[in-house]
């Protein structure tokens, strides 16, 4: 992967600020100075890409645009784009959580202003802003065209978007700190990737997904889960050599240190669901090409720094996909408590791998230690010598920092100590997600860091 050994998982909405949603103005750039002070290297942030149903970052609308509301109007103001004025929050926005419509409400007329006040000073002749046009023209101009409104317009956002994430990338590099990045497997049905490329899905003559993506029913989700993603139309990938695929990973390792790239069991067989079902109990699985798009996306863009998300029902084909790339998989330290000697526990961990208490998917720690089953809650005890609830945030921390794994990332609501009303989603359940964000004082009331001791790193936890 790359030498990144101890992070945060925090996306950019989640991020503290006035206009409604995280962005990527300064409130991003202090919390890369937080890092700093606390001695991590990592910041993990989920999917980038224009949010879709739900407000999911997991159903994007491009796979290569960037979510507009991510932009900062500070910044804008910095570069002469917008009056301070502008940057007054109103009442509505709050700061306790996302507000995806008032902060899109919001945003809207001050992007509008500011794309008149940058064609007023004739910075569409600039050659920044022309090579940005030509250099991503191959996705540019259909997302562009696809949205309601004046394509330049969109094309200024995309621009501005381009450059801010650009000044944060490389103010966290400043800091020795790398970003790892979250490329979903799928798009959603109604993103301009579908529409402008049906070519290359599995739909009917109506444009309509044929069959759609899912996973069947497990320990935690009785009816399955239904995601509603077109299926690939491989024939068609393979016929222009997964051109579109590299195009997709071309733009996501300029924009990331590191990528995870999500469902990766998907690469190798993927649940098909008829498109008119309500639920994922019935499906099938048929076999993926993962193994040729991998080899073309190496031999095309060189070494690939991926974390491959292999959690799910792991079978050893995917697993010998995994090692044969060298990819790091991942381990879900909450897992690790309903049986004896588990292969989540860090004691148990391969070296190449990425130790987490939990993913966004999962509750944070101390909402977890609460409704553990008391079996379970015994064995983190006596692992751990947790004794109290208000302690299973450190614990859990301490006990992923022994993983021998190459790189362990902590969510930011667990360094906070935050119970399960900062859950950030809840798979299955199609409201209420995507919300939490971090206060503005939280970094700097934290009393200690998370920094990983020497100690830790040089030695596994003892057997139970």
């Amino acid at each position: 992967m790359t030498t990144l050994r101890s992070g945060i998982l925090l996306h950019i909405t989640s991020l503290p600020g006035g206009h409604g949603i995280g962005d990527l103005g300064p409130s991003a750039r202090q919390h890369a100075d937080w890092m700093k002070r606390a001695g991590l290297d990592a910041w993990q942030v989920l999917p980038i890409t224009p949010i879709g149903e739900g407000n999911s970052p997991y159903s994007g609308r491009s796979a290569f645009a960037i979510e507009p509301l991510l932009l900062s109007l500070d910044d804008l103001h910095t570069d002469g784009l917008l009056p301070r004025s502008a940057l007054r929050p109103e009442p509505t926005l709050g700061r306790g959580r996302t507000t995806y419509r008032a902060a899109r409400r919001f945003k809207r007329p001050r992007l509008r202003a500011a794309f008149e006040t940058f064609v007023k000073k004739r910075r569409q002749r600039s050659r920044r802003f022309r090579r940005f046009v030509e250099e991503n023209e191959h996705w540019l101009v259909d997302w562009c065209d696809d949205q309601s409104g004046e394509p330049d317009e969109h094309a200024f956002v995309q621009f501005t978007l381009d450059r801010q994430w650009t000044i944060l990338r490389g103010y966290a590099a400043s800091h020795g700190i790398g970003i790892i990045g979250d490329v979903p497997l799928f798009v959603h049905a109604d993103s301009t990737d579908v529409r402008r490329r049906p070519e290359l899905f599995r739909l009917d003559r109506s444009g309509n997904p044929t069959v759609v993506t899912g996973v069947p029913p497990d320990d935690f989700t009785a009816d399955g889960q239904l995601w509603g993603h077109p299926h690939y139309r491989w024939t068609a990938h393979r016929k222009e050599r997964f051109a579109w695929w590299v195009d997709r990973f071309r733009l996501a390792l300029q924009r990331f240190d590191v990528i995870r790239v999500d469902h990766f069991i998907g690469f190798v067989r993927l649940y098909e669901i008829a498109a008119t079902a309500k639920t994922a109990r019935r499906g099938i699985w048929r076999r993926a090409p993962g193994r040729e798009l991998l080899e073309t996306l190496q031999r095309e863009l060189g070494p690939l720094p991926l974390i491959a998300e292999d959690l799910g029902e792991l079978t050893p084909a995917v697993g010998r996909l995994r090692d044969d790339f060298q990819l790091p998989g991942m381990r879900i330290v909450q897992w690790a408590f309903f049986g004896e000697n588990s292969p989540d526990l860090p004691h148990n961990h391969p070296t190449r791998c990425v130790c987490y208490p939990g993913t966004h998917d999962n509750d944070t720690v101390a909402g977890w230690f609460r409704t553990l089953p008391r079996d379970a809650k015994k064995r983190y005890k006596a692992i751990t010598g947790c004794r109290h609830a208000s302690d299973a945030a450190a614990s859990m921390i301490a006990l992923c920092m022994s993983s021998p794994a190459e790189c362990c990332v902590i969510p930011m609501q667990d360094v906070l100590k935050l119970g399960s009303a900062a859950r950030m989603n809840r798979p299955g359940t199609p409201r209420g997600n995507w919300t939490w964000r971090m206060g503005s004082n939280a970094p700097t009331a934290l009393a200690r860091t998370i920094r990983p001791t020497s100690e830790q790193r040089s030695r596994m936890l003892p057997r139970p």
